[in-house]
């Protein structure tokens, strides 16, 4: 399956017009319209960059060192 992505504006009476498409004249196609985006990393590839982050107690250990079996 081959994927055409183009960007377009609609217009004033909610319309849209998509012309010159690359699949041929009579053939099913898909249509999903999403609004675009202008920042780059939504829904890319680092979905947690630029959201905040701390840390409860930084300086303990992640977990109890007696949990480990590896320790024994």
């Amino acid at each position: 399956m081959s994927a055409f992505t183009v960007t377009a504006t609609v217009r004033p009476d909610g319309s849209l017009t998509v012309d010159q498409l690359p699949f041929a004249p009579g053939q099913r196609v898909e249509v999903v319209v999403r609004p675009a985006t202008d920042d780059p990393t939504e829904g890319g590839k680092y979905p947690l960059r630029g959201t905040p982050g701390y840390y409860i107690d930084p300086f303990e250990p992640a977990c109890d060192p007696d949990d480990w079996e590896v320790n024994r």
